[in-house]
């Protein structure tokens, strides 16, 4: 059944012809404002590598080229036909030359390098699902969204749903015992909740396996269990004494010139690009030490940042003796002029791999072997 905003159409009564030697076709159904359609509300019909169009019920390669003849937009065509906005509206051969056109634009368009650099650094950061998820609050959900649910519903057998009820319900049970319990202990020592509790030892210099000894609970209670009684709790207890864990690498730290683990750990991770290893190594610490100090003091930890600085700033000064401001840029205007690899190896000074690969990687590509992008792009291997 259509959903909101369409109507059924009597599909034996309603039949249009849709041009000079085209079949007929019945109409599905009605818009609100009178639009009728030609394909299934929540489907995409598709026949090979043709794609139905909704609004005249002919098959294209490409809907959404076909679809400015109508005036209309993918995203209002989407929205009003019940479709998922990164529903494709082409066929699959049609997809595979874009995406091949696609791989060749950025390798040799600057502004496109640009814009995918950039979105790969929204998506890095979280912005990209951040906006996305703001973008969809309020929005209707797709007809084919709801239909793609359904199937998954049905496919989830009557045993494993009354599983997962039982294994909700024994979850709760837990929770409330868990509850009972810290509820309990907090009144025992005079305090109104768990939380005050925990904050008031930890401040007089008490461990979490202290304070559940304390409470005649197993030592490892509060450590396993603070985080689903109160989670802020929980946090309050690991940031309040940060000094404690790094107690034991205040001595190495002073004979070195730091006064505290966080400076010390920024200036050699983040300033000279040494390694976890390699700090593990100067301070006679185990290696999960190190990258436990890093999540403890907010650091982000770097893989390899030694070797991958050093690789950076070689490309960084091979472009700049060769007067450009990056080195995909001076490759791709090489290749752009027809030059060969061997050309460009010779002019730079750089081996011919090198090159292939900031080629490569400059374009977003890596996995893929620089000669099979260059084929890709439509170029012929020199």
């Amino acid at each position: 059944m259509p959903a909101a905003g369409a109507q059924a159409a009597d599909s034996r009564a309603k039949v249009v012809t849709l041009g000079k030697g085209a079949p007929l076709r019945a109409i599905k159904g009605v818009l609100d404002d009178g639009t009728a359609f030609f394909a299934p509300f929540g489907e995409v019909i598709t026949d090979g590598d043709l794609v139905c169009c909704h609004l005249c019920g002919q098959m294209f390669r490409s809907v959404t080229a076909h679809l400015r003849s109508h005036g209309w937009t993918k995203e209002r065509y989407c929205e009003a036909f019940g479709l998922e906005r990164g529903q494709s509206l082409e066929g699959p051969r049609t997809r595979k030359l874009r995406s091949a056109a696609f791989t060749a634009r950025l390798i040799f368009d600057p502004a496109i390098r640009e814009g995918s650099a950039a979105g790969r650094a929204r998506a890095r950061t979280g912005e990209l699902t951040s906006q996305a998820a703001a973008a969809a609050r309020g929005r209707r959900f797709p007809e084919q969204r709801r239909r793609k649910a359904a199937v998954a519903r049905a496919a989830i057998s009557s045993d494993a749903i009354a599983r997962a009820n039982r294994d909700r319900a024994n979850r709760d049970r837990a929770d409330r015992h868990l509850a009972a319990v810290a509820a309990e202990v907090a009144r025992q020592q005079g305090y109104p909740d768990i939380a005050a509790l925990v904050a008031a030892r930890i401040q007089d210099g008490a461990s979490l396996a202290a304070i559940s000894r304390e409470a005649g609970l197993d030592k490892d209670w509060m450590s396993r269990h603070l985080a689903r009684v109160d989670p802020a709790a929980a946090l309050a207890a690991r940031t309040a004494r940060p000094d404690r864990a790094d107690a034991a690498w205040l001595p190495a730290l002073r004979r070195l010139g730091y006064g505290d683990v966080a400076a010390f750990l920024r200036d050699r991770h983040l300033e000279q690009r040494q390694t976890v290893h390699a700090i593990a190594g100067e301070l006679g610490v185990s290696h999960h030490a190190v990258a436990t100090a890093l999540r403890r003091h907010d650091i982000d930890r770097i893989p390899h940042s030694a070797k991958r600085h050093a690789a950076a700033e070689r490309a960084a000064e091979v472009a700049g003796r060769l007067g450009y401001s990056a080195i995909t840029d001076y490759i791709s205007q090489r290749r752009a002029q027809g030059w060969t690899w061997n050309a460009i190896a010779s002019e730079s000074g750089q081996p011919q791999t090198w090159l292939r690969r900031h080629a490569a990687g400059g374009a977003g590509t890596a996995g893929h072997s620089p000669s099979g992008v260059v084929e890709a792009a439509g170029g012929r291997r020199r």
